[in-house]
């Protein structure tokens, strides 16, 4: 991340906000960006600062941004919220929101953060799915990606990929990167696809996309980037090396299903907060955003995020106005 020196924001216990917004990727920090400039006192709690921009090292797919550090146009979301007084507070998990009296939101978080809101915006996203294999962590935005919509153009005129997944995900990015790349390899554990049919069937039909089918992932090797998998059969045993430059971790996600019912959120099947288009959740004065949501599931992007962040600070306001508060 960021080298820049802040100086650390402070919270007191017990103190009153219009709106918190829990959690810090683009989608909370453009909403606090939308949530200031709406002239609401504003304040961020969130684990850490980025979300899943911290899962990769370049952005080439933001408007106004070529290509970008995720570590810079991080710090430049949060520069943004802060120039307008928003206080952004990491390290925070929040543990619990509840309703106080007809109007108000007690929030109470780790390191003993309670504070209050008039309105309360959920952007805590959803955690990656990992593989857990040595050397996932350390080559982590170093050739291993978890977006292959996001990072395809990054391994343009490479010799070749690894994707592993059996959804839709894993399709669609097999079938993206085979435009971009001179092989992908399609590693998944079973021998058949939870993706639609369609396609599976479309990757059939590029021949440079290789099913490697009732395998696994059992190491991911390199220096300073990925350089080799290692993949193993299950059913022969057999473990092969491929000299690759990248691997595409497409498993899926895991959302904060737990915490979202502890709060009386409706959540889809999948486990993602049900709203509206305005980023309405069934309890009035609670908004959610960005990978939390049911809307645009298969698409998870840095710009949808910022936008349903914007949009569920618009949401706050107005629901703050017509409150009367």
């Amino acid at each position: 991340m960021s080298l820049r020196i802040r100086k650390p924001s402070k919270v007191e216990r017990g103190e009153r906000f219009d709106v918190v917004i829990v959690g810090g990727g683009p989608a909370g920090l453009s909403a606090a960006v939308y949530s200031s400039r709406f002239m609401l006192k504003t304040i961020v709690l969130t684990v850490d600062i980025g979300g899943q921009l911290n899962l990769t090292e370049w952005v080439d797919d933001y408007p106004g941004f070529t290509k970008i550090s995720a570590s810079e146009l991080v710090s430049r979301f949060r520069d943004h919220a802060e120039s307008f007084g928003v206080r952004v507070i990491p390290g925070v998990e929040v543990k619990s929101i509840e309703r106080v009296g007809d109007s108000i939101f007690r929030v109470v978080g780790t390191g003993g953060v309670e504070v209050y809101s008039k309105a309360v915006i959920l952007a805590v996203g959803a955690k990656r799915r990992k593989l857990g294999v040595p050397g996932e962590e350390e080559f982590q935005g170093k050739g291993v990606s978890y977006c292959s919509i996001c990072d395809a153009t990054l391994f343009k005129g490479k010799d070749a990929v690894v994707v592993v997944g059996g959804g839709d995900s894993a399709l669609e990015g097999s079938i993206m990167l085979s435009g971009y790349v001179k092989k992908v390899y399609l590693v998944h554990r079973r021998d058949s696809f939870r993706a639609k049919p369609i396609l599976v069937e479309d990757a059939k039909k590029r021949s440079n996309i290789e099913f490697l089918l009732n395998s696994i992932v059992t190491e991911i090797i390199g220096d300073d980037r990925v350089k080799a998998v290692r993949i193993l059969n299950k059913n022969t045993g057999e473990s092969n090396l491929l000299n690759v430059d990248g691997i595409f971790i497409e498993i899926g996600f895991e959302p904060a299903v737990e915490f979202f019912k502890s709060i009386g959120l409706e959540v889809d099947e999948y486990g993602y907060v049900k709203v509206d288009e305005w980023m309405r959740t069934n309890i009035p004065g609670i908004f959610a955003t960005g990978d939390a949501i049911s809307l645009w599931r298969g698409f998870r992007q840095i710009v949808t995020a910022a936008a349903t962040g914007a949009v569920a600070a618009y949401s706050a306001y107005q629901y703050i106005i017509e409150k009367g508060f």
